[in-house]
């Protein structure tokens, strides 16, 4: 009989999740050689570390060069990506943490609700290490959930604290386009057809496409195809069965899912819900 190839175990990510913190989660990998995203964005607010090696990384309109000691953090709603390199090694950690949650830790600062985090990265020797000892709190099974509420409060408050950098410019309203986002929020569940969002945003589909990726750096298909993702994560994590949740969120099949859901998070439908 033929040798099998061992699985590569440091390549699987791994989640973190505790239902008693419902506002933050983890996700970490040893060897992110295999782990390519497609360009994305989530409905939360997110930070990581390169913890060895180095990467890509792709923000809005940047792309940059980012390596050990590096911390990254994208805003909700912001497209990003990060990839590696010539096929090296590379390790990171990752929190999602909740908008609103977070809001209230800057309210403590001194900020009124949620404000966009300045800049895209870091290369601050303590703000790196405070997010590894917070990811390393998390997932000890021995520590109480109290004991890691004030530790997440703790670092918050440290990177809402850090020296340098101005307020996240807003972006320019296009009342239009926020309208075709608008309505693919709130039918992503079917088909939608380009004319429709047109119609809705009184704009041409050239003008409309053109327009919506300068606002969301996305098209508005690449806009429908992360917000079914986005809700998936959510089915997901309550439990629900993964042929359930393709068939809820217009996808042909459970394989089309799975192929979709691993380009936008580098992991399976299934590594997730673990």
């Amino acid at each position: 009989m033929p040798l099998q190839n061992p699985v590569n175990r440091s390549a699987i990510p791994v989640f973190w999740r505790d239902a008693q913190l419902p506002f933050i989660e983890a996700r970490s990998i040893a060897d992110g050689r295999k782990v390519c995203y497609s360009r994305h964005s989530h409905d939360v607010f997110s930070i990581g570390a390169i913890t060895s090696g180095f990467s890509t990384y792709l923000h809005e309109k940047t792309d940059q060069r980012i390596s050990t000691g590096t911390v990254v953090w994208m805003n909700p709603g912001d497209v990003h990506a990060c990839n590696p390199i010539d096929d090296q090694l590379w390790s990171y950690i990752m929190l999602y943490v909740d908008a609103q949650w977070l809001g209230r830790v800057q309210q403590a600062c001194g900020i009124n609700g949620f404000r966009p985090i300045p800049g895209i990265s870091s290369s601050d020797p303590t703000l790196f290490s405070a997010l590894l000892d917070l990811h390393q709190t998390l997932i000890d099974p021995a520590l109480d959930a109290l004991e890691k509420h004030e530790a997440a409060i703790v670092f918050f408050t440290l990177m809402q604290q850090r020296p340098g950098g101005a307020d996240v410019p807003l972006k320019k309203v296009n009342a239009k386009v926020e309208r075709a986002a608008q309505y693919i929020n709130q039918h992503f569940l079917r088909a939608i057809r380009l004319e429709e969002i047109c119609q809705v945003a009184n704009l041409s589909e050239a003008y409309l496409i053109r327009a919506f990726e300068q606002h969301y750096h996305m098209t508005p298909h690449a806009y429908l195809i992360n917000r079914r993702i986005q809700h998936a994560q959510a089915q997901l994590r309550e439990g629900a069965p993964i042929a359930d949740i393709a068939q809820q969120n217009g996808f042909s099949d459970q394989a089309h899912f799975q192929r979709v859901f691993k380009k936008h998070l580098a992991a399976t439908p299934g590594q997730y819900r673990q």
